[in-house]
């Protein structure tokens, strides 16, 4: 199962190829972006966004991220599943 999962922004660690590093339920990753250039001012620390392979897809206030990761979390196995994925994902 494929999920559009929450993160936070902390910092843009590579403007050029607009990868930032976010956190994700204590995992941090880079993940692109770029695909959110233009909308709202793009994506800055702070921000929450949906993430799914890498890339960020939109943003979200924090009261929906809580939400979302409320839900996520009761769904138990396939949650973990995607976070572990995570853990061994890399962007360079």
């Amino acid at each position: 199962m494929c999920l559009a999962i929450p993160g936070q922004v902390v910092d843009v660690v590579d403007e050029e190829n607009r990868l930032a590093r976010v956190d994700v339920a204590g995992v941090r990753r880079k993940v692109n972006i770029g695909l959110l250039d233009g909308a709202d001012g793009g994506a800055l620390p702070g921000d929450w966004v949906l993430i799914h392979v890498g890339f960020a897809m939109s943003k979200v206030d924090e009261e929906e991220a809580r939400a979302t990761i409320e839900l996520l979390e009761g769904m138990g196995d396939d949650y973990e599943q995607e976070l572990e994925e995570l853990k061994a994902s890399v962007i360079e």
